[in-house]
């Protein structure tokens, strides 16, 4: 138990002793496949067939039960129906078993007996200190030990030696496939585990030992929902800093988890896209087909990840580097051009080639094999690219080229190990195996090359961030959140005591104080009503902008008063809000929600059209820094607006990231107290930038 010292799932991933209780004599049976497979593959440790009907089992001596076992258990399988799954379940924790696995279904799955079973299993868990995985799971295990906690015919899926990837599933059946797909594509395992209905042990542990372990470097998940998620952004970001890429199967997109709400932001904030914001924040790959989470998992196996998103296209077919290019751009790669100097050097190497980027060294590649050695070192020496996608086709297979390519890309990996390059080759097995052992990744598909190195390339900017700037520290004198709902002037001077600055503004009970209000702040002015009641203000008319002169405001507040009185009879009337009126700058939408997992999200977004119709937004888990804001501010389809458009000046960036850094260090100090919030709009301006209204929905 070398790796992750003192973690709580070295029993479950390291045990020595292993019972199996509900043991089978027939290897083909759940109990029997356990024992034949450890057998079978060599596990070192010591194995206690527990059947009360016989005497061995696949030649082991067995035991009438868990009580009878002569030695400490590291670990015990559980194959027995569910009618006494519970009851071996307790035996096992008061004789001091660390672990167990529990294969038996019936619980959760099966409706609320089996989900009471389920909560006592749990309970047990608790009470002992025995951690559990499943029930209703296939199990796990750990090939390098030939320790096979699983029923599934494991042995018969493994072709390669152990290997870096770590795999985690919630679902038995899909954990068996990805590692039977990954095998097939050069992916090789040494940890496997699925969770099932994880009354106990959940993804966000295994996650946890995952980046701990020496013996894993990627981590390949599949989940269907989390509960705990303080846990997972806890594992995510201890992944992350260990630079072990983690690539996600998260199903579920559709959104039913998104509620209609009082708040622009509440009713934007799906599942969906509250899982987005975690694994954008944490530097999380999400792989939306078992192909692409097995392919990045192939590509992250040689360990180059590009340091930007400069990419060089290389290929023998013209046609094919436009596709490439396409791809790229969709990726969101730079296909930026060859200096000048370089392409006059490569034109005079190949006069027919295309040197600009895509560069395409034709078929005179077929005579002069050496050029592509020439060409590929300029591009690496005298050109600021951080990756490089090189297509072949079929010509290393080919039988005249196949000695010389492969000495000739053997020089370029020699000249430039750590240069991060992806190979589009077809070829058999064999020809594949000569490009994969000189570290080059090795794809039929271009596109799919393209897409795998855009995935490293976010990778390597995700562990780069690693030492990202912290949350701001909360301001002195920060106001907590209101404990029921607060008007719009109160919602922005609790919002204004975290550091995000309002618009000037004065709360009046009267038309003459609205005019005397609106001399003071001096200009045009903006009128809303005022009330608890009435969260969008807009609907009975309750707003006026560009009001000047005492008179007309004096009006503008009789105007506001006497609509809330016909449209809004019930609604509590505070008065008349008096707020200058802010010129240029951007409208934006900055806002937080309660996750019921996560906690709070902070979103934004471009007010307007762009946020009620595009729904272009976007979200981070809170607390996070000024540069996670940053970034949220870049991922926005509108991101162009805020640098100025027809001859505006470009909005303040910093002042707009700290504010989204500061709105998530109070929405995460009131973590309990708080339903949603809308700051809308957000005027971001040219120097600084002021709240214009907000709004904040208290939770019940």
């Amino acid at each position: 138990m070398s790796e992750a010292p003192g973690h709580s799932l070295l029993p479950i991933l390291r045990p020595e002793t292993v019972a199996v209780i509900g043991a089978s004599d027939t290897p083909s049976r759940i109990g029997g496949r356990p024992i034949h497979s450890m057998k079978a593959m060599g596990f070192g440790g010591r194995i206690f067939p527990v059947n009360p009907r016989r005497e061995t089992v696949q030649g082991i001596p067995a035991w009438p039960s868990i009580r009878d076992v002569p030695e400490p258990v590291d670990c015990a399988l559980i194959a027995v129906p569910a009618a006494i799954a519970v009851e071996a379940i307790r035996d096992c924790a008061e004789c001091g078993v660390k672990s167990a696995v529990v294969f038996t279904s019936g619980f959760a799955e099966q409706g609320e007996d089996g989900a009471r079973a389920q909560r006592e299993v749990g309970q047990i868990a608790r009470d002992s200190g025995m951690r559990i995985v499943g029930p209703n799971c296939l199990g796990v295990f750990a090939m390098d030990r030939g320790w096979y906690g699983t029923f599934t015919n494991a042995p018969a899926l493994l072709d390669l030696p152990p290997g870096p990837v770590g795999i985690v599933s919630q679902s038995g059946a899909y954990g068996s496939h990805v590692l039977l797909v990954a095998q097939r594509r050069g992916v090789g395992s040494n940890f496997w585990v699925t969770t099932g209905n994880e009354c106990d042990v959940d993804v966000g542990e295994v996650i946890d030992f995952f980046a701990e372990s020496p013996e894993v470097g990627i981590i390949a998940v599949y989940a269907e929902g989390v509960r705990d998620g303080l846990r997972l952004r806890q594992a995510l970001a201890r992944a992350r800093d260990a630079r072990k890429p983690v690539i996600f199967m998260k199903v579920g997109r559709t959104g039913e988890g998104a509620r209609a709400a009082a708040s622009h932001t509440a009713s934007l904030a799906g599942s969906d896209a509250v899982y987005d914001a975690l694994f954008r924040q944490y530097g999380v790959y999400r792989a939306g087909t078992t192909e692409e989470l097995v392919d990045v998992a192939y590509a992250c196996q040689y360990g180059s990840y590009p340091r930007g998103r400069r990419i060089s296209l290389q290929t023998i077919s013209g046609g094919v580097g436009v596709q490439m290019a396409d791809d790229a751009v969709r990726y969101g790669l730079e296909v930026a051009p060859l200096p000048g100097p370089v392409q006059d050097k490569l034109k005079a190497m190949i006069p027919f080639a295309g040197t600009n980027n895509p560069v395409d060294f034709t078929a005179q590649a077929l005579n002069e094999p050496d050029l592509m050695v020439k060409n590929i070192g300029l591009t690496i020496d005298e050109a600021d690219y951080d990756s490089h996608v090189i297509f072949m086709t079929s010509v290393p297979a080919t039988p005249f080229m196949k000695e010389p390519c492969a000495g000739l890309f053997r020089t370029v990996r020699e000249r430039y190990p750590d240069e991060p390059m992806i190979m589009s080759l077809v070829g058999g097995p064999d020809v594949v195996a000569v490009y994969e052992k000189l570290g080059y990744p090795v794809f039929e598909d271009p596109s799919l090359a393209v897409r795998a190195i855009a995935a490293l390339t976010r990778l390597g900017e995700a562990f780069d961030r690693s030492s990202d700037s912290p949350p701001p520290a909360p301001r002195d004198g920060m106001l907590p959140a209101p404990a029921e709902t607060v008007g719009e002037h109160e919602a922005k001077a609790i919002l204004a005591s975290a550091g995000i600055p309002a618009v000037r503004e004065r709360l009046a009970a009267t038309p003459e104080a609205a005019a005397a209000a609106a001399a003071a702040i001096g200009g045009p002015c903006a009128l809303k009503i005022v009330s608890p009641d009435i969260l969008h203000k807009t609907e009975i008319g309750g707003v006026l902008l560009d009001v000047e002169g005492e008179s007309a405001v004096a009006d503008g507040a009789r105007t506001l008063l006497r609509r809330a009185s016909e449209r809004a009879p019930e609604a509590r009337i505070e008065g008349v809000l008096v707020s200058e009126m802010v010129s240029g700058g951007v409208e934006t939408v900055l806002g937080a929600v309660h996750d019921p997992v996560f906690g709070p999200a902070v979103m934004f977004g471009l007010g307007g059209v762009f946020v009620e119709v595009l729904k272009d937004v976007s979200f981070r888990l809170a607390p996070f820094g000024v540069g996670e804001a940053h970034r949220m501010i870049d991922e926005i389809r509108g991101r162009a607006m805020l640098d100025g458009v027809r001859g505006a000046p470009p909005a303040d960036l910093d002042a707009l990231a700290d504010a989204l850094a500061r709105l998530s260090v109070f929405a995460d100090a009131n973590a309990g107290r708080l339903e949603s919030i809308d700051i809308n709009p957000f005027i971001a301006l040219p120097k600084g930038g002021v709240a214009v209204d907000a709004l904040i929905v208290p939770r019940p």
